[in-house]
């Protein structure tokens, strides 16, 4: 186990799209209504303990700990974190190392939602707040941040849909130890069940993707590949690492430039879509997550009801969870400024070897 500290300062059969939309009514934010640090008290004695699942991911530490630490520097909070490096077992044992450091709230990422529940049920009664950090942990008592997955699922399923209203249809899904995954699939089943029941699209491959690499993407897009013999018309893509490994095996069969999804607003995968190899990524800003996570920290410990919460509860569980849902944004050729301009990405890392003559507006 590594301590890292900074300074001061779904789808499955049981998951109907109509048990989902109660989960999400009125929870989409307006990145603009955030609460700033100015409206949330001093917090002096306030350590904050956030438990990374794999730190060396890139956003985690390009996007979400900086937005944390700067949330909590203005609460005057302080803040400590480990990394259990993609271990479920590490991240139970980092979890009670940081409430030995005095952590008296915390923040976990969670690599195994289920796994983690007896650390978190521990850590609750000890008094000591936990918030799940975009990743679900099913505890009625633990504080939920995230974005709306359901939403980011419709919008993923809506941008193919548009290039292809007809065809066979491959779905690559997240961890099935994830409950987003299955949030993810649900969306995109609201978007194109009608046209799935119409026959206007077959489902030819669905798969889940273990811890959401890449490589185990690419290796089941390959065998649906080889399975339907090349017969794929679209790939519904559940985030950005896994929309890689589709483009990858595409590749390797010469079919790169059909429609596929993803989510996240990963570097590599904005500059798939400016080269027509992804169609969507569905834009998550990390920066406001971080910021919320880090000022919903302070006010739990200052037993104050965080700003904009509202209930969220999962379809398959019941489990009614106090939760902050944000907004996403899907980016497409389109669009591309939009990141740009809100300096999450360089014009010239958007549109790095991108045909002058096929480009997009944001590159021109």
């Amino acid at each position: 186990m590594t301590d890292r500290q900074g300074p001061r300062r779904q789808w499955l059969p049981s998951i109907r799209p109509s048990r989902l939309l109660p989960a999400v009514a009125g929870a989409t934010l307006l990145l603009g209504a955030l609460p700033g640090p100015a409206l949330h008290a001093q917090q002096s004695n306030c350590v904050v303990g956030v438990s990374w699942n794999n730190f060396q991911e890139e956003r985690w530490a390009k996007w979400d700990e900086p937005a944390i630490k700067a949330a909590l520097d203005a609460a005057g909070a302080t803040y400590i974190s480990n990394d259990a490096k993609s271990s479920a077992e590490t991240q139970a044992s980092n979890v009670e190392n940081l409430i030995s450091q005095g952590a008296n709230v915390l923040i976990i990422l969670a690599q195994d939602g289920t796994a983690i529940r007896p650390s978190v049920a521990s850590a609750i009664s000890q008094g000591i707040p936990v918030i799940a950090y975009d990743r679900l942990i099913q505890e009625k008592d633990v504080f939920y941040i995230t974005f709306n997955n359901v939403e980011v699922g419709r919008m993923q399923a809506r941008e193919v849909f548009k290039v292809k209203p007809k065809g066979n249809y491959v779905f690559i899904k997240g961890a099935a130890t994830d409950p987003n995954a299955d949030f993810l699939r649900g969306g995109q089943q609201e978007v194109l069940d009608a046209a799935m029941k119409k026959g206007d699209i077959k489902n030819v491959g669905e798969q889940y993707t273990d811890g959401w690499a890449p490589e185990n993407a690419q290796k089941n897009m390959e065998q649906i590949l080889t399975k339907t013999g090349g017969k794929v018309d679209a790939v519904v893509a559940s985030n950005d690492g896994t929309a890689g490994g589709v483009v990858a095996a595409l590749r390797a069969h010469n079919m790169v430039g059909i429609p596929v999804s993803g989510q996240g607003g990963d570097k590599a995968a904005l500059n798939r879509v400016a080269l027509g190899e992804q169609t969507v990524s569905v834009w998550k800003d990390s920066r406001a997550l971080g910021k919320v996570a880090g000022e919903v920290a302070a006010d739990l410990v200052a037993k104050k009801k965080p700003a904009n919460a509202t209930v969220f509860k999962d379809g398959s569980k019941h489990i009614p969870q106090q939760a902050i849902l944000l907004a996403p944004i899907p980016i497409t050729k389109a669009n591309l400024n939009v990141v740009i301009d809100a300096k999450w990405i360089t014009k010239a890392e958007v549109c790095a070897g991108v045909d002058a003559a096929k480009a997009p507006a944001a590159c021109k």
